[in-house]
């Protein structure tokens, strides 16, 4: 079958497209016909080694699907030929990754996609959604009537942290940039706050004056102090981006208000949350609450362009899908 693979760690040029054997599914796998693959930030720290992880030469790259059954092993129950399905967890931990024409999914890691969706724009939406669920709840705690504070709002994570902080009940203050004010209100956040803004700190205050109760920063800058800051009583702070960030932590004010922060990579969520969090973002796609904000769609022979494209900062938030 065709792929893009890579057959050694490095740069985006090392990834070919051509011929790889075809996967051998076991009696737990689901072997699926691949429709549509995303390409995200992860899948590049992965082929360049920056996320150490297993890899078996050669390597298919990619983590995220949307396709069919092709077949079901005994083991896998609840899957049958024709069903629509994917995963966003492949590519990783030694399994081989989603980036080819047909990809072998365990069972535990695939999921039924809702009916009448399109291939490409779901399987854009799902690893941002999945790692906004991992952020609020399973990490953040969030609770209806708090406060959550969204940074970088407009992005894929960002959109998808105010949409689901929005329908659990929480009061969402976001910042962004100003041209995208309109379209994270849009998003369901209570306050768009320009991120450029001297006066922000003050504006913060004056918007939560009891405190912000769960902090994410998807932009990955992790300025702690502001973040310690602005916490109320028993605040979390959640860190989902920036691996080579080294914040200083002002622990005292942070132990002070009881407060905490918690970091994590949906690399590492169990199969059980990465389900639990399937069952939301299946929710919200059903709904046409999640959707991208901009999508590309590219054969998948140009996967290496994508990602030189992604690491070069071209992209500035659109989805790019890869279709086989």
């Amino acid at each position: 079958m065709r792929a893009a693979f890579i057959e050694e760690l490095g740069p985006a040029e090392n990834i070919r497209y051509g011929e790889v054997p075809a996967p051998d599914p076991g009696p737990t796998d689901v072997l699926v016909e691949v429709e549509a693959v995303s390409v995200n930030p992860v899948d590049t720290f992965v082929r360049s080694g920056i996320f150490r992880t297993p890899v078996e030469f050669p390597f298919v790259i990619g983590r995220d699907l949307v396709g069919t059954v092709v077949t079901a092993g005994p083991g896998a129950p609840g899957f049958a030929p024709g069903d629509r399905v994917w995963c966003n967890s492949l590519g990783h931990g030694g399994r081989q990754g989603a980036a080819a024409e047909r990809a072998v999914v365990p069972a535990d890691r695939l999921y039924h996609l809702p009916a009448g969706l399109d291939p490409a724009t779901a399987v854009a939406v799902l690893h941002p959604a999945a790692t906004a669920y991992l952020g609020l709840f399973t990490h953040g705690r969030v609770r209806p009537g708090e406060t959550v504070l969204v940074a970088g709002a407009a992005g894929n994570v960002g959109g998808a942290l105010v949409v689901m902080a929005a329908e659990a009940g929480a009061r969402v203050v976001a910042t962004a940039a100003a041209r995208d004010a309109e379209y994270v209100a849009s998003l369901g956040a209570h306050t768009v706050l320009d991120y450029r803004d001297p006066g922000l700190p003050e504006q913060l205050r004056k918007e939560c004056p009891d405190g912000v109760d769960v902090h994410l920063d998807t932009s990955g800058t992790n300025d702690l102090a502001t973040a310690v800051d602005s916490l109320a009583h028993r605040g979390r702070i959640v860190l989902l981006a920036g691996a080579r960030t080294q914040p200083v932590l002002p622990a005292g004010p942070l132990y002070m208000k009881d407060g905490s922060v918690v970091g994590f990579v949906i690399s590492h969520a169990t199969t059980a949350e990465l389900a639990e969090a399937a069952r939301t973002v299946n929710h919200l796609l059903s709904s046409g609450r999640l959707r991208p904000r901009s999508l590309e769609r590219v054969p998948l022979a140009e996967a290496a362009r994508v990602h030189q494209r992604l690491e070069a900062g071209e992209l500035h938030g659109r989805r790019v899908v890869l279709v086989p």
